[in-house]
Protein backbone atom coordinates (compact mmCIF):
# COMPACT_ATOMS: atom_id res chain seq x y z
CA UNK A 1 0.00 0.00 0.00
CA UNK A 2 1.51 3.45 -0.84
CA UNK A 3 1.66 6.15 1.77
CA UNK A 4 0.06 9.26 1.53
CA UNK A 5 1.33 11.94 3.83
CA UNK A 6 -1.10 13.99 5.52
CA UNK A 7 0.00 17.60 7.26
CA UNK A 8 -1.81 19.49 10.01
CA UNK A 9 -0.99 22.91 10.17
CA UNK A 10 -1.69 25.76 12.40
CA UNK A 11 -1.22 29.73 11.61
CA UNK A 12 -0.22 30.20 15.35
CA UNK A 13 -3.35 32.73 15.37
CA UNK A 14 -6.98 31.94 15.46
CA UNK A 15 -8.33 33.81 12.33
CA UNK A 16 -11.00 36.45 13.07
CA UNK A 17 -14.40 34.88 11.72
CA UNK A 18 -15.98 38.50 11.97
CA UNK A 19 -13.21 38.91 9.00
CA UNK A 20 -13.91 40.20 5.52
CA UNK A 21 -10.75 38.52 4.38
CA UNK A 22 -11.16 34.84 5.03
CA UNK A 23 -8.76 32.68 6.22
CA UNK A 24 -6.25 36.05 7.55
CA UNK A 25 -4.96 35.36 10.82
CA UNK A 26 -5.53 38.36 12.87
CA UNK A 27 -2.14 39.13 14.74
CA UNK A 28 -2.64 40.82 18.49
CA UNK A 29 -1.69 44.09 18.14
CA UNK A 30 1.42 45.49 20.85
CA UNK A 31 1.49 49.50 21.64
CA UNK A 32 4.52 50.13 23.44
CA UNK A 33 4.75 53.58 25.68
CA UNK A 34 7.99 54.29 25.85
CA UNK A 35 10.32 57.57 26.31
CA UNK A 36 12.96 58.86 24.35
CA UNK A 37 16.05 56.38 24.95
CA UNK A 38 19.24 56.06 23.10
CA UNK A 39 18.50 52.50 22.71
CA UNK A 40 16.27 53.19 19.77
CA UNK A 41 17.36 55.90 17.98
CA UNK A 42 15.23 55.59 14.89
CA UNK A 43 12.35 55.70 17.25
CA UNK A 44 10.73 59.08 17.59
CA UNK A 45 7.78 60.26 19.92
CA UNK A 46 5.62 62.48 18.97
CA UNK A 47 6.81 65.24 21.60
CA UNK A 48 10.03 65.71 19.54
CA UNK A 49 8.28 66.53 16.67
CA UNK A 50 6.64 69.63 18.48
CA UNK A 51 3.60 68.02 19.64
CA UNK A 52 4.14 66.92 22.73
CA UNK A 53 1.79 69.51 24.66
CA UNK A 54 -0.83 68.29 22.50
CA UNK A 55 -0.31 64.97 23.14
CA UNK A 56 -0.72 65.67 27.12
CA UNK A 57 -3.87 67.09 26.99
CA UNK A 58 -5.01 64.52 23.99
CA UNK A 59 -4.27 62.39 27.11
CA UNK A 60 -6.09 63.88 29.49
CA UNK A 61 -9.34 63.85 27.50
CA UNK A 62 -8.86 60.09 26.99
CA UNK A 63 -8.67 59.82 30.87
CA UNK A 64 -11.77 61.70 31.20
CA UNK A 65 -13.47 59.92 28.51
CA UNK A 66 -12.98 56.72 30.51
CA UNK A 67 -14.16 57.84 33.39
CA UNK A 68 -17.15 59.22 31.56
CA UNK A 69 -17.72 55.08 30.36
CA UNK A 70 -17.57 53.47 33.57
CA UNK A 71 -20.75 55.99 34.73
CA UNK A 72 -22.63 54.22 31.94
CA UNK A 73 -24.76 51.20 31.94
CA UNK A 74 -24.70 48.16 29.83
CA UNK A 75 -26.86 49.21 26.79
CA UNK A 76 -28.67 46.57 24.28
CA UNK A 77 -26.02 48.32 21.62
CA UNK A 78 -23.01 46.29 23.58
CA UNK A 79 -24.69 43.32 23.29
CA UNK A 80 -26.16 43.37 19.59
CA UNK A 81 -24.30 40.35 17.08
CA UNK A 82 -24.28 42.89 14.38
CA UNK A 83 -23.26 45.56 16.53
CA UNK A 84 -20.49 43.71 17.76
CA UNK A 85 -19.64 42.28 14.30
CA UNK A 86 -19.75 45.83 13.31
CA UNK A 87 -17.24 46.72 15.57
CA UNK A 88 -15.27 44.11 15.23
CA UNK A 89 -14.60 44.92 12.03
CA UNK A 90 -13.62 48.23 12.53
CA UNK A 91 -11.00 46.93 15.09
CA UNK A 92 -9.42 44.30 12.52
CA UNK A 93 -9.29 47.37 9.53
CA UNK A 94 -7.80 49.70 12.31
CA UNK A 95 -5.56 46.48 13.31
CA UNK A 96 -4.73 45.99 9.33
CA UNK A 97 -4.14 50.18 8.61
CA UNK A 98 -0.91 49.78 11.55
CA UNK A 99 0.24 46.52 9.78
CA UNK A 100 0.28 47.34 6.01
CA UNK A 101 2.20 51.14 6.99
CA UNK A 102 4.90 49.36 8.21
CA UNK A 103 8.01 50.27 6.05
CA UNK A 104 6.83 53.21 5.46
CA UNK A 105 9.19 55.08 7.34
CA UNK A 106 8.45 58.56 5.61
CA UNK A 107 4.98 58.29 6.54
CA UNK A 108 3.94 61.31 8.59
CA UNK A 109 2.28 60.32 12.06
CA UNK A 110 -1.15 61.28 12.56
CA UNK A 111 -3.42 62.06 15.68
CA UNK A 112 -3.97 57.79 15.98
CA UNK A 113 -0.08 56.95 16.28
CA UNK A 114 0.22 58.75 19.10
CA UNK A 115 2.53 57.27 21.85
CA UNK A 116 2.90 54.30 19.24
CA UNK A 117 6.01 51.59 18.44
CA UNK A 118 4.82 49.30 15.68
CA UNK A 119 7.60 46.76 15.66
CA UNK A 120 9.11 44.84 12.63
CA UNK A 121 11.77 42.93 12.46
CA UNK A 122 12.91 39.75 14.92
CA UNK A 123 10.12 40.52 17.64
CA UNK A 124 7.36 40.19 14.76
CA UNK A 125 6.88 36.00 14.69
CA UNK A 126 5.69 36.75 11.02
CA UNK A 127 8.65 37.84 9.99
CA UNK A 128 10.82 35.81 7.74
CA UNK A 129 14.55 36.24 7.40
CA UNK A 130 15.12 36.41 3.33
CA UNK A 131 12.10 38.45 3.17
CA UNK A 132 13.74 41.89 3.49
CA UNK A 133 15.85 40.86 1.04
CA UNK A 134 12.81 39.78 -1.61
CA UNK A 135 10.71 41.55 -3.83
CA UNK A 136 7.40 39.58 -5.00
CA UNK A 137 5.59 40.48 -7.75
CA UNK A 138 2.06 38.86 -7.21
CA UNK A 139 0.31 38.55 -10.56
CA UNK A 140 -3.57 38.64 -10.45
CA UNK A 141 -3.33 39.95 -6.82
CA UNK A 142 -6.97 40.84 -6.77
CA UNK A 143 -8.42 37.53 -7.13
CA UNK A 144 -9.12 35.37 -4.41
CA UNK A 145 -6.01 33.80 -3.80
CA UNK A 146 -4.04 36.31 -4.69
CA UNK A 147 -5.16 39.20 -1.89
CA UNK A 148 -4.31 36.78 0.56
CA UNK A 149 -0.79 36.04 -0.55
CA UNK A 150 -0.61 40.11 -0.64
CA UNK A 151 -1.24 40.20 3.17
CA UNK A 152 0.63 37.15 3.90
CA UNK A 153 3.59 38.08 2.14
CA UNK A 154 3.74 41.89 3.99
CA UNK A 155 3.27 40.23 7.37
CA UNK A 156 6.47 38.49 6.72
CA UNK A 157 8.44 41.51 5.69
CA UNK A 158 8.60 41.34 2.11
CA UNK A 159 8.39 44.44 -0.30
CA UNK A 160 5.60 43.65 -2.81
CA UNK A 161 4.48 43.98 -6.14
CA UNK A 162 0.91 43.76 -7.34
CA UNK A 163 0.50 43.52 -11.13
CA UNK A 164 -3.10 44.71 -12.08
CA UNK A 165 -5.17 45.61 -15.39
CA UNK A 166 -6.45 48.77 -13.98
CA UNK A 167 -5.74 51.03 -11.40
CA UNK A 168 -8.94 51.82 -10.72
CA UNK A 169 -10.21 52.62 -6.50
CA UNK A 170 -11.95 49.64 -5.89
CA UNK A 171 -9.03 47.77 -7.03
CA UNK A 172 -6.45 50.11 -4.44
CA UNK A 173 -8.77 49.84 -2.05
CA UNK A 174 -8.59 45.75 -1.82
CA UNK A 175 -4.77 46.42 -1.50
CA UNK A 176 -2.93 47.27 1.57
CA UNK A 177 -1.37 50.55 0.63
CA UNK A 178 2.25 49.67 1.29
CA UNK A 179 1.79 47.67 -1.82
CA UNK A 180 3.90 48.68 -5.15
CA UNK A 181 0.86 48.66 -7.86
CA UNK A 182 1.98 48.50 -11.22
CA UNK A 183 -0.51 48.47 -14.24
CA UNK A 184 -0.08 45.95 -16.82
CA UNK A 185 -1.55 43.05 -18.75
CA UNK A 186 -0.05 39.32 -18.76
CA UNK A 187 -1.76 38.87 -22.34
CA UNK A 188 0.55 42.19 -23.19
CA UNK A 189 4.23 41.38 -23.03
CA UNK A 190 5.57 45.28 -23.37
CA UNK A 191 3.49 46.26 -20.57
CA UNK A 192 4.97 43.79 -18.60
CA UNK A 193 8.82 45.31 -18.56
CA UNK A 194 8.24 47.11 -15.60
CA UNK A 195 6.30 44.84 -13.54
CA UNK A 196 9.41 42.36 -13.21
CA UNK A 197 11.95 44.76 -12.75
CA UNK A 198 13.51 44.78 -9.12
CA UNK A 199 11.42 41.39 -8.36
CA UNK A 200 12.99 38.27 -7.38
CA UNK A 201 10.52 35.99 -7.11
CA UNK A 202 6.98 35.81 -8.50
CA UNK A 203 3.90 34.19 -7.93
CA UNK A 204 0.96 33.95 -10.82
CA UNK A 205 -2.42 33.62 -9.43
CA UNK A 206 -3.83 34.92 -12.36
CA UNK A 207 -6.67 32.68 -13.99
CA UNK A 208 -9.08 33.40 -17.10
CA UNK A 209 -12.67 35.50 -16.16
CA UNK A 210 -14.53 33.31 -18.69
CA UNK A 211 -14.37 30.08 -20.00
CA UNK A 212 -13.99 31.34 -24.00
CA UNK A 213 -10.46 29.67 -25.41
CA UNK A 214 -9.27 33.03 -26.26
CA UNK A 215 -9.40 34.47 -22.70
CA UNK A 216 -8.21 30.74 -21.33
CA UNK A 217 -5.10 30.73 -23.59
CA UNK A 218 -4.35 34.55 -22.98
CA UNK A 219 -4.23 33.87 -19.49
CA UNK A 220 -3.36 30.77 -18.35
CA UNK A 221 -1.01 30.15 -21.17
CA UNK A 222 0.37 32.89 -23.17
CA UNK A 223 0.03 34.88 -20.13
CA UNK A 224 2.40 32.73 -18.13
CA UNK A 225 4.76 32.38 -21.22
CA UNK A 226 5.41 36.41 -21.39
CA UNK A 227 5.63 36.50 -17.62
CA UNK A 228 8.53 34.37 -17.85
CA UNK A 229 10.01 35.22 -20.64
CA UNK A 230 10.17 39.10 -19.25
CA UNK A 231 11.38 37.76 -15.85
CA UNK A 232 14.43 36.07 -17.86
CA UNK A 233 15.04 38.69 -19.70
CA UNK A 234 15.48 41.27 -17.16
CA UNK A 235 17.75 38.59 -15.66
CA UNK A 236 19.66 38.58 -18.28
CA UNK A 237 20.11 42.31 -18.40
CA UNK A 238 21.13 42.29 -14.80
CA UNK A 239 23.77 39.51 -15.96
CA UNK A 240 25.43 41.53 -18.52
CA UNK A 241 25.59 44.82 -16.15
CA UNK A 242 27.87 42.34 -14.05
CA UNK A 243 29.66 41.82 -16.99
CA UNK A 244 28.62 37.92 -16.42
CA UNK A 245 25.59 35.41 -17.11
CA UNK A 246 22.16 34.88 -15.29
CA UNK A 247 22.35 32.18 -12.99
CA UNK A 248 18.95 31.68 -14.63
CA UNK A 249 19.87 31.44 -18.15
CA UNK A 250 19.90 28.38 -19.84
CA UNK A 251 23.45 26.89 -21.53
CA UNK A 252 23.35 26.60 -25.60
CA UNK A 253 24.85 23.05 -26.55
CA UNK A 254 23.71 23.26 -30.28
CA UNK A 255 22.31 25.60 -32.28
CA UNK A 256 21.09 23.71 -36.00
CA UNK A 257 21.26 27.34 -38.23
CA UNK A 258 23.27 26.36 -40.80
CA UNK A 259 25.25 23.40 -42.71
CA UNK A 260 28.45 24.52 -40.20
CA UNK A 261 26.27 23.73 -36.87
CA UNK A 262 26.34 19.48 -37.87
CA UNK A 263 29.66 19.27 -38.30
CA UNK A 264 31.16 16.92 -35.44
CA UNK A 265 27.96 14.53 -35.19
CA UNK A 266 28.29 11.05 -36.04
CA UNK A 267 25.53 9.05 -37.66
CA UNK A 268 26.14 5.29 -36.55
CA UNK A 269 23.98 2.15 -36.79
CA UNK A 270 23.90 -0.80 -34.42
CA UNK A 271 22.36 -4.15 -33.32
CA UNK A 272 21.28 -5.53 -29.93
CA UNK A 273 21.82 -8.92 -31.33
CA UNK A 274 22.63 -10.95 -34.80
CA UNK A 275 19.51 -13.10 -36.21
CA UNK A 276 21.08 -15.13 -39.15
CA UNK A 277 17.96 -16.07 -39.90
CA UNK A 278 16.22 -12.59 -39.87
CA UNK A 279 19.10 -10.77 -41.68
CA UNK A 280 18.06 -12.64 -44.94
CA UNK A 281 14.74 -11.04 -45.28
CA UNK A 282 14.72 -7.93 -43.37
CA UNK A 283 15.35 -4.61 -45.25
CA UNK A 284 18.29 -3.44 -43.04
CA UNK A 285 18.70 0.13 -41.99
CA UNK A 286 19.80 3.22 -43.22
CA UNK A 287 20.14 6.70 -41.38
CA UNK A 288 21.26 10.46 -42.26
CA UNK A 289 21.88 14.49 -40.72
CA UNK A 290 21.87 16.89 -43.24
CA UNK A 291 20.89 20.77 -43.28
CA UNK A 292 17.62 20.86 -45.99
CA UNK A 293 16.86 23.71 -48.47
CA UNK A 294 14.44 24.41 -46.02
CA UNK A 295 16.70 25.75 -43.83
CA UNK A 296 16.16 22.43 -40.99
CA UNK A 297 18.48 20.01 -39.54
CA UNK A 298 17.06 17.01 -40.10
CA UNK A 299 18.00 13.26 -38.59
CA UNK A 300 15.72 10.79 -40.63
CA UNK A 301 15.86 6.90 -41.87
CA UNK A 302 14.38 3.73 -41.29
CA UNK A 303 15.38 0.59 -39.36
CA UNK A 304 13.92 -2.66 -40.58
CA UNK A 305 16.48 -5.09 -38.97
CA UNK A 306 15.43 -7.14 -35.67
CA UNK A 307 17.08 -5.61 -32.68
CA UNK A 308 18.32 -2.50 -35.17
CA UNK A 309 18.75 1.16 -34.24
CA UNK A 310 20.63 4.42 -35.73
CA UNK A 311 22.15 7.01 -33.62
CA UNK A 312 23.56 10.25 -34.08
CA UNK A 313 26.04 11.22 -31.62
CA UNK A 314 28.47 14.14 -30.65
CA UNK A 315 31.16 14.80 -27.75
CA UNK A 316 29.95 18.09 -25.77
CA UNK A 317 32.67 21.37 -26.33
CA UNK A 318 31.30 23.42 -23.22
CA UNK A 319 32.33 27.15 -22.83
CA UNK A 320 35.61 27.66 -21.15
CA UNK A 321 34.06 27.45 -17.20
CA UNK A 322 31.29 25.93 -17.82
CA UNK A 323 29.92 21.97 -16.24
CA UNK A 324 27.09 20.61 -16.58
CA UNK A 325 26.82 19.88 -12.89
CA UNK A 326 25.88 23.49 -12.36
CA UNK A 327 22.65 22.65 -14.38
CA UNK A 328 19.44 20.95 -13.89
CA UNK A 329 18.78 18.75 -17.30
CA UNK A 330 18.45 19.20 -21.09
CA UNK A 331 16.20 20.88 -23.22
CA UNK A 332 15.82 19.92 -26.60
CA UNK A 333 13.44 21.88 -29.32
CA UNK A 334 12.86 19.32 -31.85
CA UNK A 335 10.27 18.55 -34.66
CA UNK A 336 8.97 15.66 -36.87
CA UNK A 337 6.67 13.05 -37.18
CA UNK A 338 6.15 11.88 -33.23
CA UNK A 339 8.30 9.02 -33.00
CA UNK A 340 10.18 8.16 -29.42
CA UNK A 341 13.74 8.03 -28.76
CA UNK A 342 16.49 7.19 -26.40
CA UNK A 343 19.05 9.94 -24.92
CA UNK A 344 22.24 8.36 -23.90
CA UNK A 345 25.09 10.27 -22.05
CA UNK A 346 28.35 9.22 -21.91
CA UNK A 347 30.94 9.94 -18.78
CA UNK A 348 34.25 9.18 -17.93
CA UNK A 349 37.84 9.74 -19.09
CA UNK A 350 38.00 10.47 -23.31
CA UNK A 351 41.44 8.64 -23.31
CA UNK A 352 40.07 5.45 -21.83
CA UNK A 353 36.92 4.41 -23.22
CA UNK A 354 36.97 1.30 -21.27
CA UNK A 355 35.90 3.04 -18.09
CA UNK A 356 32.86 4.97 -19.77
CA UNK A 357 29.47 4.69 -18.38
CA UNK A 358 26.25 4.81 -19.98
CA UNK A 359 22.92 6.80 -18.81
CA UNK A 360 19.79 6.46 -20.78
CA UNK A 361 16.01 8.73 -20.74
CA UNK A 362 13.41 7.75 -23.00
CA UNK A 363 11.35 10.69 -24.22
CA UNK A 364 8.49 11.55 -26.59
CA UNK A 365 8.15 14.11 -29.26
CA UNK A 366 4.60 15.10 -30.71
CA UNK A 367 4.16 15.59 -34.33
CA UNK A 368 4.78 19.25 -35.23
CA UNK A 369 7.60 20.79 -33.11
CA UNK A 370 7.62 20.55 -29.92
CA UNK A 371 10.10 21.39 -26.29
CA UNK A 372 11.08 18.21 -24.27
CA UNK A 373 12.75 19.06 -21.00
CA UNK A 374 14.79 15.83 -19.85
CA UNK A 375 16.44 16.49 -16.07
CA UNK A 376 18.96 14.63 -15.42
CA UNK A 377 17.69 12.95 -12.30
CA UNK A 378 15.79 10.77 -15.03
CA UNK A 379 18.69 9.36 -16.56
CA UNK A 380 19.25 5.45 -15.88
CA UNK A 381 22.51 3.19 -15.66
CA UNK A 382 22.67 1.17 -18.36
CA UNK A 383 24.84 -1.43 -16.30
CA UNK A 384 22.33 -1.80 -12.93
CA UNK A 385 25.71 -1.67 -10.57
CA UNK A 386 27.01 1.66 -12.00
CA UNK A 387 26.73 4.92 -9.37
CA UNK A 388 23.68 7.29 -10.03
CA UNK A 389 24.94 10.36 -12.80
CA UNK A 390 26.92 12.65 -12.35
CA UNK A 391 26.67 15.92 -14.59
CA UNK A 392 29.87 16.83 -14.09
CA UNK A 393 31.74 14.06 -15.81
CA UNK A 394 29.57 13.75 -18.80
CA UNK A 395 31.69 14.44 -22.33
CA UNK A 396 28.98 12.83 -25.22
CA UNK A 397 25.05 12.88 -26.31
CA UNK A 398 23.65 10.56 -28.30
CA UNK A 399 20.21 10.18 -29.86
CA UNK A 400 19.06 7.12 -30.36
CA UNK A 401 15.97 5.79 -32.65
CA UNK A 402 14.89 1.84 -32.27
CA UNK A 403 12.04 0.96 -33.44
CA UNK A 404 8.87 -0.62 -30.89
CA UNK A 405 5.70 -2.20 -31.24
CA UNK A 406 3.81 0.83 -31.77
CA UNK A 407 0.38 2.18 -33.26
CA UNK A 408 0.70 4.32 -36.27
CA UNK A 409 0.63 7.77 -36.31
CA UNK A 410 -1.76 9.25 -37.98
CA UNK A 411 -0.11 12.81 -39.58
CA UNK A 412 -1.35 16.01 -41.44
CA UNK A 413 -0.24 14.61 -45.17
CA UNK A 414 1.41 11.42 -43.70
CA UNK A 415 -1.28 8.82 -42.45
CA UNK A 416 -0.71 5.02 -41.41
CA UNK A 417 3.14 6.15 -41.10
CA UNK A 418 5.49 3.12 -40.73
CA UNK A 419 6.54 2.53 -37.01
CA UNK A 420 10.20 1.51 -37.64
CA UNK A 421 10.85 4.79 -39.92
CA UNK A 422 11.18 8.14 -38.09
CA UNK A 423 12.35 11.72 -39.22
CA UNK A 424 13.54 14.53 -36.33
CA UNK A 425 14.40 17.79 -36.97
CA UNK A 426 16.68 19.36 -34.67
CA UNK A 427 16.50 23.38 -33.73
CA UNK A 428 18.56 23.12 -30.73
CA UNK A 429 19.57 21.89 -26.98
CA UNK A 430 20.18 23.94 -23.90
CA UNK A 431 20.80 22.66 -20.45
CA UNK A 432 18.60 24.17 -17.82
CA UNK A 433 20.06 25.82 -14.97
CA UNK A 434 19.88 24.55 -11.42
CA UNK A 435 19.19 26.68 -8.19
CA UNK A 436 18.24 26.29 -4.49
CA UNK A 437 15.04 27.88 -4.29
CA UNK A 438 12.17 28.45 -6.95
CA UNK A 439 11.77 31.43 -8.73
CA UNK A 440 7.82 30.88 -10.26
CA UNK A 441 5.41 29.66 -8.54
CA UNK A 442 2.21 29.14 -10.17
CA UNK A 443 -1.42 28.30 -9.30
CA UNK A 444 -2.54 26.15 -11.48
CA UNK A 445 -5.89 23.42 -10.99
CA UNK A 446 -6.83 19.93 -10.94
CA UNK A 447 -9.87 20.12 -12.83
CA UNK A 448 -12.30 19.68 -9.90
CA UNK A 449 -15.17 21.31 -9.00
CA UNK A 450 -15.03 22.96 -12.87
CA UNK A 451 -18.27 22.31 -14.80
CA UNK A 452 -18.06 19.25 -17.26
CA UNK A 453 -18.90 21.26 -20.42
CA UNK A 454 -15.36 24.04 -20.02
CA UNK A 455 -13.37 21.38 -17.94
CA UNK A 456 -11.25 20.18 -20.57
CA UNK A 457 -10.71 23.63 -22.16
CA UNK A 458 -9.73 25.11 -18.93
CA UNK A 459 -7.66 21.41 -18.19
CA UNK A 460 -5.79 22.25 -21.71
CA UNK A 461 -4.66 25.85 -21.20
CA UNK A 462 -3.36 25.32 -18.05
CA UNK A 463 -1.39 22.48 -19.22
CA UNK A 464 -0.04 24.74 -21.72
CA UNK A 465 0.88 27.08 -19.03
CA UNK A 466 2.61 24.22 -16.83
CA UNK A 467 4.24 23.24 -19.88
CA UNK A 468 5.69 26.70 -20.94
CA UNK A 469 6.91 27.25 -17.02
CA UNK A 470 9.08 23.99 -17.29
CA UNK A 471 10.22 25.11 -20.16
CA UNK A 472 11.49 28.16 -19.00
CA UNK A 473 14.65 27.23 -17.25
CA UNK A 474 13.22 28.88 -13.81
CA UNK A 475 13.01 27.30 -11.11
CA UNK A 476 9.30 26.10 -10.53
CA UNK A 477 6.74 24.99 -8.40
CA UNK A 478 3.07 24.63 -9.65
CA UNK A 479 0.23 23.87 -7.25
CA UNK A 480 -2.60 22.41 -7.93
CA UNK A 481 -5.33 23.15 -5.48
CA UNK A 482 -8.85 20.89 -5.19
CA UNK A 483 -12.03 23.13 -5.26
CA UNK A 484 -11.39 26.47 -3.49
CA UNK A 485 -13.34 27.20 -0.81
CA UNK A 486 -13.73 30.99 1.13
CA UNK A 487 -13.51 29.83 4.53
CA UNK A 488 -10.33 30.46 7.65
CA UNK A 489 -7.31 28.68 6.74
CA UNK A 490 -5.15 26.66 9.20
CA UNK A 491 -8.13 24.57 10.75
CA UNK A 492 -7.60 20.96 8.73
CA UNK A 493 -4.80 18.59 7.82
CA UNK A 494 -4.31 19.06 4.19
CA UNK A 495 -2.90 15.84 1.56
CA UNK A 496 -0.15 16.49 -1.25
CA UNK A 497 -0.26 14.16 -3.98
CA UNK A 498 0.97 13.86 -7.29
CA UNK A 499 -0.85 11.80 -10.04
CA UNK A 500 -4.43 14.19 -10.25
CA UNK A 501 -6.27 11.63 -7.74
CA UNK A 502 -7.56 14.27 -5.41
CA UNK A 503 -11.11 15.13 -5.37
CA UNK A 504 -11.72 17.44 -1.75
CA UNK A 505 -11.61 21.08 -1.60
CA UNK A 506 -9.09 23.51 0.02
CA UNK A 507 -9.73 26.77 1.44
CA UNK A 508 -8.02 30.13 0.08
CA UNK A 509 -5.83 31.09 2.93
CA UNK A 510 -4.63 27.37 3.24
CA UNK A 511 -3.18 27.64 -0.94
CA UNK A 512 -1.48 30.94 0.02
CA UNK A 513 0.09 30.13 2.92
CA UNK A 514 1.17 26.97 0.93
CA UNK A 515 2.53 29.85 -1.78
CA UNK A 516 3.99 31.87 1.07
CA UNK A 517 5.87 28.92 2.39
CA UNK A 518 7.25 27.96 -1.05
CA UNK A 519 9.46 30.83 -1.67
CA UNK A 520 12.39 29.70 0.16
CA UNK A 521 11.57 26.01 0.95
CA UNK A 522 14.38 24.00 -1.55
CA UNK A 523 12.16 21.10 -1.45
CA UNK A 524 9.81 22.64 -3.42
CA UNK A 525 12.13 23.71 -6.22
CA UNK A 526 10.98 22.19 -9.45
CA UNK A 527 8.17 20.45 -8.40
CA UNK A 528 4.19 19.84 -9.16
CA UNK A 529 1.58 18.69 -6.99
CA UNK A 530 -2.36 18.23 -5.88
CA UNK A 531 -3.13 19.49 -2.60
CA UNK A 532 -6.68 19.61 -0.86
CA UNK A 533 -7.95 18.91 2.73
CA UNK A 534 -7.61 15.50 4.66
CA UNK A 535 -10.17 12.96 3.68
CA UNK A 536 -11.05 9.59 4.16
CA UNK A 537 -11.97 6.98 2.14
CA UNK A 538 -14.84 4.83 1.69
CA UNK A 539 -13.90 1.14 3.07
CA UNK A 540 -12.33 -1.15 0.57
CA UNK A 541 -11.47 1.95 -1.70
CA UNK A 542 -8.21 3.49 0.28
CA UNK A 543 -5.46 4.03 -1.93
CA UNK A 544 -2.87 5.44 0.77
CA UNK A 545 -2.83 4.71 4.83
CA UNK A 546 -3.35 7.80 6.19
CA UNK A 547 -0.58 9.33 8.26
CA UNK A 548 -0.60 12.16 10.79
CA UNK A 549 2.08 14.21 11.31
CA UNK A 550 2.48 16.84 13.93
CA UNK A 551 4.34 20.09 12.68
CA UNK A 552 7.40 20.92 14.30
CA UNK A 553 8.06 23.84 16.76
CA UNK A 554 8.66 26.34 13.40
CA UNK A 555 5.12 25.39 12.06
CA UNK A 556 6.96 23.92 8.81
CA UNK A 557 4.67 21.36 7.34
CA UNK A 558 5.70 22.18 3.70
CA UNK A 559 8.91 20.87 3.32
CA UNK A 560 8.65 17.22 5.14
CA UNK A 561 5.32 17.28 2.98
CA UNK A 562 7.48 17.93 -0.50
CA UNK A 563 10.43 15.66 0.35
CA UNK A 564 8.64 12.42 -0.25
CA UNK A 565 7.14 14.10 -3.59
CA UNK A 566 9.14 13.03 -6.67
CA UNK A 567 10.87 16.07 -8.34
CA UNK A 568 10.98 17.74 -12.02
CA UNK A 569 7.14 16.83 -12.62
Amino acid sequence: MALRQIYHHETGLRPSSSSGLVGIPVPNPFRLRFRPSPALPLARTRSELGGGEEQGKAEKGDGEAKKGRRKEGVTLDDVNPVGLGRRSRQIFDEVWRKFSGLGQISRSLTDDDEGLLLIRGPMCEFTVPEAQDTTVLVVGATSRIGRIVVRKLMLRGYKVKALVRKADPEVIDMLPRSVSIVVGDVGEPSTLRAAVQGSNKIIYCATARSSITGDLNRVDYQGVCNVTKAFQDYNNQLAQLRAGKSSKSKLLLAKFKSAESLEGWEVRKGTYFQDVVATKYDGGMDAKFEFTETGDAVFSGYVFTRGGYVELSKKFSLPLGSTLDRYDGLLLSVGGNGKPYILILETGPLADTSQSKLYFARINTKVGFCRVRVPFSSFRPVKPDDPPLDPFLVHTLTIRFEPRRQKFVEAPGANNQDPRSFKLIMEYIKALPTGMETDFILVSCTGSGIELSRRDQVLKAKKAGEDALRRSGLGYTIIRPGPLREEPGGQRALIFDQGNRISQGISCADVADICVKALHDSTARNKSFDVCYEYVAEQGNELYELVAHLPDKANNYLTPALSVLEKNT
